[in-house]
């Protein structure tokens, strides 16, 4: 099924099919985070990571609670734009040598995830609002919440961290 598929009808038909697209991309993170800590060279960034697969964790345990609070079966819908996003960064990550550019590159890579499932969360989280299903909003709110403070933790460490200007030596 497509995004704009025709069975698609309702705004609940909409939310739940976006909720099974962030649910894949979700898994697929889970897969390529370990890949993504092992090739980190810098112990900060590697620890970001670590903590933000556990967070994972707990988003995809968020999500399975939204389906069932919603009544549906929780399954994955194939993303291609988390796809896309995961293989381009596997492809960068693999063509940098140097340890302090590939540090760059992980972080550039796990921004653009981060805010590919934030605009997935605030989207959803309006969507439930207007079906009224606060429940549901309330627990996709906290994933949105601990995505947009990865996405500030990722910037503080390449700005101020120093991952970009060691990236530049």
């Amino acid at each position: 099924m497509g995004f704009f598929s025709k069975d698609i009808k309702t705004m609940d038909d909409l939310f739940v099919h976006t909720l099974r697209d962030i649910y894949y991309a979700e898994k697929q993170i889970l897969k390529n985070l370990p890949k993504m800590i092992d090739k980190a060279t810098s112990a900060e960034l590697r620890k970001g990571f670590e903590t933000h697969l556990r967070e994972t964790e707990g988003h995809v345990a968020r999500l399975e609670r939204v389906f069932e609070l919603h009544g549906v079966e929780a399954k994955g819908v194939n993303c291609p734009a988390i796809d896309g996003i995961l293989k381009e960064a596997d492809e960068i990550a693999g063509e940098v040598e140097d340890k302090q550019v590939l540090d760059a590159a992980l972080v550039a890579a796990a921004q653009a995830v981060e805010h590919y499932e934030m605009t997935r969360y605030g989207t959803l989280v309006a969507w439930a609002n207007k079906l009224g299903r606060s429940d549901c909003a309330a627990l996709l709110q906290q994933n949105l919440d601990e995505e947009k403070a990865t996405d500030r933790k990722l910037t503080d460490l390449a700005e101020r961290g120093g991952v970009n200007l060691a990236a530049a030596e």
